[in-house]
């Protein structure tokens, strides 16, 4: 009897894990799932495009192509594609434009004049009476592009009969900055630890890193900082250095270029110097003999990354200089061999509290045009700190003679770390859209970022990843698609965010419309959801220290008055919100006049952005005829059945979805729920003694008191 239970265990537990493997993997695979196709006439019509694959071209890149189209492929169809070396039959024909012969050249050479070095050509051509399906680009990695958007056709059951699709990226850098610390802890990563086993590099090369490098070259990323922007100049040294190499042999073919962070002390710290003044010839000296080392491992180095004078951390200002010549130097440095800065616009100094949200368009805009044309200032999204809405960095549009790139957050410090699920592009998508005024009407964020406004020679868009060594990568199955619709973007910074969520929902889950139309729309909800019942109406940066877990706007106690939430929202018995009007800081004097006089103006003002630019009255009446501190409770109980709704629209999906995958969305939600109850209880309590108003009808009351909530502690909270 013993020995039967004993067996039933030891089966059970072998069933137990199968399911977790199977599960795991599919988590795993993140968009790249290749499952079958249940249509079966939709499969029928596919075999009756693809009887084959011909390769042209030798390259490891090339390899890589034809691998992934031959095995994705061959999983959709439920038939072993083969890889044929004649044009017998129907085929996917792949191949840069140097490697395809002249028949079939032929029947697009005047594609190829409308596409840069990374687009490519998705083309039905008829060679001999028989059709085919072109995949080509000007390089093998234009090819690598195609051949993942046209497995995205058939992932999302569109058709490939006539095709025509010409595309190219819009941005030159598209960059994940990973956070990641030697020690292999992320800061503000919630999904592990980092992926980078520094430990077993260069001789142990994990199965994970090639993985990595696919996923990211199928939505167009072609660039990774290794390392945290708070930087570590060990990470310069041989030692290491030998490591960044092997990573970069892997991410090659993939056409992704490793960069790092570049610590500006780093010539006193392993260089023996005693000063890092950029205008030091020594240290001039270290930086190229750097450079050139860095150069000769790995001679497709993409540059440096660099956090200056910027929260404690060393930069030109140490040494009576400004951000030109510290960006300048190193822009020196890299330059013979085609190398760039990215040079971080995000400061802001003890020094001067006034309203940090000016701060790095003071610092930079009168710098404009004094940067080496290898150099692109990197700007946040918003003038704070990636918070759950803010209106558009004043920088952008404002510096026409410099390369400006977006960088973005999509690990999720501000808006409940990986516990939440928060659709990111729409935040994206959000500022991408935003007009800047700056050359007229329809001066977009986007436009400056691309470069076609100004005409900039370099462009880029950069997004802090969240990223870890959990099974899922992300922490939470949703998050993923912060990271497919950051690539996307990238790529395309017109996209609309319901396309990027419509094409990921197919990919990683199920093309069943019955599945696709309510969690598509629940999604594209979730970021309004989440300012709702964090900060409505424009509040911001009221969440607890540190950690930047849950709420704290009662938080007062920082030596830095721009690091504590009172700062920000300024809540008084008269009303609440930062004056950023010509009667406050004057921070709207920062925009491009239009853009000004529409956030200056209490009446034309966002209500969305209102309490960002104005500080107002309790009983201040909002559009919708509420005053404002009855509208704002309203947003926040609004925020909480937002995600009740999410709850129960996923609820219904348990019969789309493997069992693993929907029981882990559903704690999470359940987690979500709870905590959106919290930042509503803790924020109305508090913001109530300032207002002295009841709570209005339709909104819950709190079951526990604000002191209970003030008293909550998170010593432990991953990411800090």
């Amino acid at each position: 009897m013993k020995n039967k239970r004993k067996n039933f265990l030891s089966l059970t537990l072998l069933m137990f894990i199968i399911s977790l493997t199977a599960s795991a993997q599919k988590d795993y695979k993140l968009w790249l799932q290749y499952d079958k196709i249940t249509d079966h006439n939709l499969r029928t019509k596919y075999l009756s495009e693809i009887q084959g694959i011909v390769s042209f071209g030798n390259s490891e890149t090339t390899a890589i192509s034809s691998k992934e189209l031959q095995t994705a492929l061959t999983d959709m169809v439920g038939t072993t594609i083969s890889v044929k070396s004649k044009l017998d039959q129907s085929s996917i024909i792949i191949g840069s434009q140097t490697s395809l012969n002249s028949e079939i050249l032929k029947a697009a050479q005047i594609d190829f004049n409308q596409i840069n070095d990374e687009g490519f050509i998705l083309k039905s051509i008829s060679i001999k009476n028989r059709k085919h399906i072109l995949i080509s680009g000007k390089k093998d990695v234009g090819v690598l592009y195609g051949v993942y958007s046209f497995l995205r056709l058939i992932q999302t059951n569109k058709s490939i009969e006539n095709l025509n699709t010409i595309d190219s990226p819009k941005t030159n850098i598209r960059i994940l900055n990973h956070w990641d610390n030697l020690d292999r802890t992320v800061e503000r990563g919630y999904a592990g630890f980092s992926l980078w086993n520094w430990q077993k590099l260069p001789d142990f090369i994990d199965q994970r890193y090639i993985d990595y490098a696919r996923a990211n070259a199928s939505i167009g990323i072609n660039g990774t900082v290794l390392t945290n922007v708070n930087a570590n100049a060990l990470i310069l040294t041989p030692q290491y250095l030998e490591k960044v190499e092997a990573l970069a042999n892997v991410f090659r073919p993939y056409g992704i270029k490793v960069y790092l962070t570049a610590r500006f002390s780093a010539p006193i710290e392993i260089g023996g110097l005693k000063t890092a003044d950029p205008k030091d010839a020594d240290v001039i000296n270290w930086w190229k003999e750097k450079t050139a080392a860095i150069y000769k491992r790995i001679p497709d180095f993409g540059g440096f990354l660099v956090k200056a004078n910027s929260e404690g951390q060393p930069g030109p200002q140490n040494y009576n200089r400004d951000h030109v010549d510290g960006a300048n130097m190193l822009a020196d440095a890299v330059a013979p061999f085609g190398g760039v800065i990215m040079w971080r616009a995000f400061v802001y100094s003890e020094h001067d509290a006034n309203d940090r949200a000016k701060q790095a368009y003071a610092e930079f805009q009168p710098y404009d045009g004094k940067f080496k044309e290898n150099v692109i200032v990197q700007v946040k999204n918003g003038a704070i700190d990636f918070q759950p809405r803010e209106p558009f960095h004043p920088l952008f549009g404002a510096m026409p003679k410099t390369p400006l790139m977006m960088e973005f957050q999509i690990t999720q410090e501000y808006l409940g770390f990986s516990t939440h699920l928060v659709f990111l592009p729409k935040l994206f998508q959000e500022v991408l859209e935003s007009d800047t005024f700056q050359r007229g009407k329809g001066s977009t964020v986007a436009k400056v970022i691309d470069g076609s406004l100004y005409k900039n020679k370099i462009t880029g868009i950069a997004g802090v990843a969240n990223i870890g060594n959990d099974i899922n990568w992300t922490g939470h199955p949703f998050a993923q698609a912060n990271w497919y619709g950051f690539g996307r973007l990238a790529w395309n910074p017109y996209l609309d965010a319901e396309t990027i969520a419509d094409e990921w929902l197919k990919c990683t889950f199920s093309t069943d419309e019955n599945f696709i139309r309510p969690i598509k729309q629940m999604m594209i909800d979730s970021r309004e959801a989440v300012v709702n019942y964090m900060t409505p109406l424009g509040l911001h940066h009221i969440m607890d220290t540190g950690h930047h877990y849950g709420p704290g706007p009662w938080v007062s106690n920082l030596s830095r008055p721009e690091w504590n939430p009172v700062y920000y929202h300024k809540a008084d018995k008269n009303g609440i919100g930062f004056d950023r009007s010509k009667t406050g800081t004057n921070a709207v004097a920062q925009y491009a006049p239009e853009a000004a006089h529409i956030f200056d103006n209490l009446e034309t003002c966002p209500e969305k952005d209102l309490l960002w630019f104005h500080h107002v009255s309790w009983d201040y009446k909002l559009k919708n005829g509420h005053n404002l501190w009855d509208g704002m409770a309203l947003k926040y109980q609004e925020g909480v059945n937002q995600v009740k709704a999410m709850q129960e629209t996923w609820n219904k999906t348990e019969k789309y979805v493997d069992s693993e995958r929907f029981k882990e969305v559903k704690m999470l939600l359940n987690i979500q729920y709870q905590e959106a109850k919290w930042w509503r209880d803790a924020c109305l309590l508090y913001f109530q003694q300032f207002s002295g108003k009841e709570l209005p009808s339709g909104v819950e009351k709190p079951t526990q008191t604000l002191e209970y909530f003030q008293s909550l502690k998170f010593p432990f909270a991953p990411g800090n």
